[in-house]
């Protein structure tokens, strides 16, 4: 699909999408190299995942130091990247697997998150950021 995007924001003369692809396909390419063998869609979807968390650091930072343009600019940046990742949990979705794997794992408190988080990041992997997840773990650990 980035291949058939690429050339059409090439056709359309689209700056924005052609850099963000370009980009994607740039990272995906380094990380291939350093595993030495091409990544599986779960692989690429890891990579356009950390993209989507450090444009998003970027994008805090920015915003501390006062820069809107440059907070703009990560920000069309990340609305490109979202498009390829699998559709976001919603807060519900998210709370009800968390609930489902502290069941399955038989977590009795905040000692068994490991295992938990273990079990679910697989799952959630490119679906939700970590941090929404830890906290709800988190929380949810706390109350039992």
């Amino acid at each position: 699909r980035l291949e058939e995007d690429l050339k059409k924001a090439m056709r359309e003369q689209d700056v924005l999408r052609r850099s963000v692809i370009r980009t994607i396909r740039s990272e995906v390419h380094n990380e291939e190299i350093a595993l030495q063998k091409p990544l599986d869609d779960d692989g690429i979807i890891g990579v356009l995942a950390k993209q989507v968390k450090q444009r998003r650091e970027s994008i805090f930072e920015f915003r501390k130091g006062q820069r809107e343009d440059l907070v703009k600019r990560e920000e069309d940046d990340l609305a490109v990247l979202q498009e390829y990742l699998p559709p976001q949990l919603t807060a519900e979705e998210l709370m009800f697997l968390v609930q489902e794997v502290i069941g399955e794992v038989g977590a009795q408190g905040p000692g068994d998150k490991g295992k938990v988080m273990g079990k679910l990041m697989p799952q959630v992997k490119g679906k939700a950021e970590g941090s929404a997840v830890n906290e709800v773990v988190s929380k949810l650990l706390e109350a039992l």
